[in-house]
């Protein structure tokens, strides 16, 4: 696809912020490794060869008899006795790096749990003896795609709405106006904490609750946006043509109005990170024993005697704001019409 000037002036300028630029590769180096967590940390092999056959206990559960065992039961393969079953039958396993999944529960500790870091455990284990790193890597996972359904979702309904109030203004302005300023008092945070203290929370029954008050982030600048495109020359041209109101507003109004958009939605990705974040370590987040970088807070905070866990979370939280910050920043100088090359 040929980008246009304007287009390529725009990656020029993302490119020439050299902190914004590398910090958007790294951001999705992390996210793609996290991605392929189940092949990075696991409690399951990534191939068995038995008895001349591959098998993939990732895609595929099998039972001690499948592996000439006594019991019909789910193989367990970190058992000394599953293991000796395939290596008698002159078998082998292929672990991945972490041979831990972020649920699995280390019974063969050295020290009582929280243990510290060790060549089995990289970044030690939290109070119930689960493996840090798997944990972080599992709670790094759903925290970016948790954020990152919550910013479209929310950007495309606060655009809708700052669109709808812009271009039609009058009346429609008003009461739109008056119901955004109403609901944005609202104290967010009280009301996800009550609502959540209802219900068993879970992933989307979080993003819809988030949602609810998010996509208030962008009608502003898109309303004002629209408000001063409505009334340019060729809209008005375009309106005497005959071309429906949603046309207009796709076609000619919404480019300008989505260059506001995206310059602030590295921001609101940021904030709910955040504000899941949050959650997770007051304890209204996701279910008991999801990996959860809040709830990685709240063991650090719990165990201070354990100062990796704090370390870790600290660290993993602000690298990634931080990357985020940096990406925002250059999306917003590249989409700024007073820098010049």
């Amino acid at each position: 696809m040929r980008l246009s000037p304007i287009q390529r002036r725009r990656l020029h300028l993302f490119r020439r912020n050299r902190r914004g630029f590398w910090s958007l590769w790294i951001f999705l180096l992390l996210f793609g490794l996290s991605l392929c967590a189940e092949l990075i940390a696991n409690d399951k092999p990534l191939l068995i060869g038995f008895q001349g056959e591959l098998r993939s206990p990732l895609l595929t559960t099998y039972s001690e008899l499948d592996f000439n065992g006594e019991f019909d039961a789910p193989a367990d393969y970190k058992d000394p006795y599953i293991q000796g079953l395939i290596a008698d039958a002159g078998g082998w396993m292929l672990w991945p790096p972490i041979r831990f999944s972020y649920d699995t529960i280390n019974y063969d500790l050295p020290v009582p749990a929280p243990s510290p870091p060790s060549a089995e455990n990289w970044l030690g284990t939290d109070d119930q003896g689960r493996d840090v790193m798997a944990r972080l890597i599992y709670g790094f996972r759903i925290s970016v795609l948790f954020a990152l359904v919550l910013t479209l979702a929310s950007s495309v309904i606060g655009v809708m709405a700052g669109a709808v109030q812009g271009y039609y203004g009058g009346k429609t302005d008003l009461l739109f106006q008056r119901f955004i300023e109403i609901w944005s008092g609202l104290p967010v945070l009280f009301l996800l904490i009550i609502l959540a203290s209802l219900v068993e929370p879970n992933f989307w029954w979080l993003l819809g609750i988030m949602l609810l008050f998010s996509w208030m982030n962008l009608v502003d600048v898109v309303r004002a946006e629209f408000l001063r495109g409505r009334n340019l020359e060729y809209v008005r041209a375009a309106r005497a043509l005959g071309l429906s109101d949603t046309r207009i507003m796709y076609r000619h109004v919404l480019p300008n109005a989505m260059v506001a958009t995206l310059t602030f939605m590295p921001f609101i990705f940021n904030g709910g990170i955040v504000t899941l974040t949050a959650l997770d370590f007051l304890g209204f987040g996701l279910p008991p024993g999801s990996p959860s970088l809040g709830e990685l807070v709240a063991q650090g905070k719990e165990n201070l005697h354990a100062p990796w866990l704090g370390i870790t979370a600290f660290v993993a939280l602000s690298l990634m704001l931080t990357l985020l910050i940096f990406i925002g920043e250059a999306v917003r100088d590249a989409f700024d019409p007073r820098k010049s090359l």
